[in-house]
């Protein structure tokens, strides 16, 4: 009688959701019409992207009720609202190339823009064609984030540069966006492959801490003695980060912030502290305590991600160098963001596995398919990624006299390129199948997001305009 009613009532429950996101998402469109009528300014790239984000919200809300509930409802509606979010993502693209006169492939703005579209596209493939329904509660929120930071990025349209007047950059950027959302679908297919092998739950604790390590470790960089946090400043006329000198970003220090990242990172280390001590000694009290800790460290990074936007928003900060006050902006601090966001999003996702991996696994295709098909999106990713590194090197003889300049940019394209091919060699020429298969996809993954986001704002060099 239990089980009858459970099943009674879980089209309502069902119901109730969908609602929910629809109000939400009807809500979220009306304020912003509004606000787009005072303004006078209905079709423009933002306003486009802003309805995108609202649609992708929403349909991420429902992959993730999906992933939790089982209930078919989700997908259906989940899918239109990944449709209309690709349909005003479409609309932000051809307003933005309409207004540029090219391609939107000429800053990391315009990049992320052919990111999400792409991620977007590949992700109603996936669901529809390879009946991976989960894939969505990777994918969208990877597509949230990257919406998320357009706001904050420059968007004006600029003139190109001389090296970026070329027909070969909408070949090379058309290539690199191309191959690198199929690395993402193809590293969400590995962790769901790796659900389905049956690797364990707790190895999933360890890999989620060292991520969030990894993240707070590169952001904490930028401490300061006294416990601060430096930052990029910002020039809000311009719109744009302020120098000291060619290629040298004038830094602001944000009192006490670095103190509270470096309480958090020790937070996100217990886990994987007591996850070391239960492999030792085998107590399972220890790893019901790193459970704990796990939950004690999402809502300190939110604490963290908080006190940051707070305070790097418009604020005002001395400079080590330079004396005086100087604004600064979260546009200026994007990789700082997207890290602390990133950190907070994986470990969302251990949650979610924690709480419902037999569900989640009732869900998945079998593990022989989700292998199969990541080798089948590497091996769509790999030419691409090899005909961008050809058509870039093409394109820098023609611009600079040189086809290869050992430029971070391409050096790290290099990487990329490596650790694909040697994914193909192993697994075509050794027969690799399974976990070792998996994690070279997700290396791969880790790899490519480094070239793409780090290399951009870590690394100058030729590529500094992309």
């Amino acid at each position: 009688m239990a089980r009858a009613a459970r099943v009674d009532q879980q089209p309502a429950t069902g119901t109730t959701l969908v609602l929910m996101v629809g109000l939400g998402v009807a809500f979220l469109l009306f304020m912003a019409f509004l606000n787009v009528v005072k303004n006078g300014n209905l079709l423009n790239d933002s306003n486009l992207l802003y309805a995108a984000l609202i649609f992708y919200c929403g349909a991420g809300t429902l992959y993730l009720g999906f992933g939790i509930t089982g209930t078919p409802a989700y997908i259906r509606y989940a899918s239109l609202a990944t449709w209309a979010g690709l349909l005003a993502n479409t609309g932000a693209v051809a307003h933005r190339w309409y207004e540029a006169g090219h391609p939107p492939f000429a800053s990391i703005y315009e990049m992320l823009l052919m990111f999400v579209w792409t991620l977007a596209v590949l992700t109603l493939i996936a669901e529809k064609k390879y009946d991976v329904k989960v894939i969505g509660t990777v994918t969208m929120p990877v597509a949230i984030v990257g919406v998320v930071l357009m706001q904050l990025l420059r968007t004006e349209v600029h003139p190109l540069v001389p090296a970026l007047q070329s027909t070969w950059l909408h070949v090379h950027v058309t290539l690199a966006m191309l191959a690198y959302a199929a690395c993402a679908l193809s590293f969400a297919l590995a962790m769901m492959f790796l659900i389905q092998d049956q690797v364990k739950t707790e190895t999933f604790l360890a890999a989620t801490s060292l991520f969030g390590i990894a993240t707070y470790l590169g952001i904490l960089t930028r401490f300061e003695k006294w416990g601060g946090l430096s930052v990029v400043a910002w020039d809000p006329e311009q719109k744009a980060e302020v120098f000291l000198s060619r290629g040298v970003r004038l830094y602001l220090v944000i009192p006490d912030l670095g103190w509270l990242l470096l309480l958090v990172l020790g937070a996100v280390a217990a886990p994987l502290i007591l996850y070391s001590v239960w492999r030792n000694g085998h107590n399972k009290a220890m790893l019901d305590i790193a459970n704990r800790a796990m939950f004690l460290s999402i809502s300190l990074q939110v604490l963290a991600l908080l006190f940051f936007a707070l305070r790097a928003r418009d604020g005002r900060y001395a400079s080590l160098d330079v004396d005086g006050l100087f604004p600064t902006s979260l546009a200026a601090s994007p990789f700082i963001l997207s890290g602390l966001v990133g950190s907070i999003f994986v470990s969302l996702l251990y949650l979610l596995l924690l709480w419902r991996r037999e569900e989640l696994q009732r869900m998945l295709p079998g593990a022989e398919e989700l292998d199969r098909l990541t080798y089948k999106t590497i091996a769509i990713a790999f030419p691409l990624l090899t005909l961008m590194i050809a058509a870039g090197a093409y394109w820098a003889n023609r611009t600079w006299g040189s086809y290869w300049s050992w430029d971070p940019k391409e050096t790290w394209a290099a990487i990329t390129w490596l650790v694909y091919a040697g994914y193909l060699h192993m697994r075509i020429t050794r027969g690799w199948r399974g976990r070792r298969a998996a994690y070279f996809a997700i290396l791969g993954f880790a790899i490519v997001m480094f070239t793409f986001f780090g290399v951009t704002y870590l690394l100058p060099g030729l590529h500094a305009y992309a």
